[in-house]
């Protein structure tokens, strides 16, 4: 019961590292009318679920959670490198980044103990530091990805939203919809072997490559 109350902390919107400041690339994308409707959203969000979450992010949080709980260190760095390595732009990386120091800045508030001399490895991704604070309030993997994936797909929806724009209820039948398509996500990330974790998203990097000179923003990536 804790747990899950600890997750619902974790995950929620209200937590300050700067979530609902990033549109993935989104606010190009809905300028350059790749994105213009309730429909176009869910395709763009569905790719990104499939493509991306579940073949990268996902699997990489199993396998930070599993180096947390064994508190092994070098493994959590070398998987943080290598989701840094696969966020495809500058600003996809910036935002990992940023996420990842906010999170760390904000863990020992939490009651959470980073392990001394590993500050560069939890500011360089919100998911370690994620992964981490999991192990600690003994938050199963299976939840701690579950809550990340709905987490993101919350973050992804308010943005379209507010971009397209779409109306409050669309917004929440499109959550409900695309929620679907988590446990498949879940499922095909817990059974990738360490070589086939990696992203493909062309679309995803163009978009965020050109919103970095885009003229008007509401986002930061």
């Amino acid at each position: 019961m804790l747990s899950d109350l600890r997750l619902y902390q974790l995950i929620s919107p209200a937590l300050p590292v700067g979530s609902f400041t990033y549109s993935q690339g989104l606010e190009w994308a809905v300028e350059a009318r790749w994105v213009r409707d309730s429909a176009t959203l869910a395709d763009w969000l569905e790719s990104q679920l499939e493509h991306s979450l579940a073949m990268l992010d996902l699997p990489v949080l199993m396998r930070l959670h599993t180096a947390c709980v064994n508190a092994d260190w070098q493994r959590l760095h070398t998987w943080c490198e290598l989701l840094l390595a696969n966020r495809e732009t500058m600003e996809l990386r910036k935002e990992e980044r940023q996420r990842g120091a906010a999170l760390l800045k904000l863990l020992p508030d939490l009651g959470v103990a980073v392990p001394g001399g590993s500050e560069d490895t939890f500011s360089c991704t919100q998911l370690a530091g994620m992964a981490l604070a999991a192990a600690q309030w003994r938050i199963s993997v299976e939840k701690t990805c579950s809550g990340y994936a709905w987490s993101w797909l919350e973050n992804a929806v308010t943005a379209g939203v507010k971009l397209i724009p779409l109306g409050q209820t669309q917004g929440q039948q499109l959550s409900l919809r695309l929620a679907d398509s988590i446990p498949a996500a879940l499922a095909r990330a817990s059974a990738l072997e360490d070589s086939e974790i990696g992203s493909s998203t062309p679309a995803q990097a163009i978009a965020s490559s050109r919103h970095e000179t885009q003229y008007t923003r509401l986002f930061r990536s």
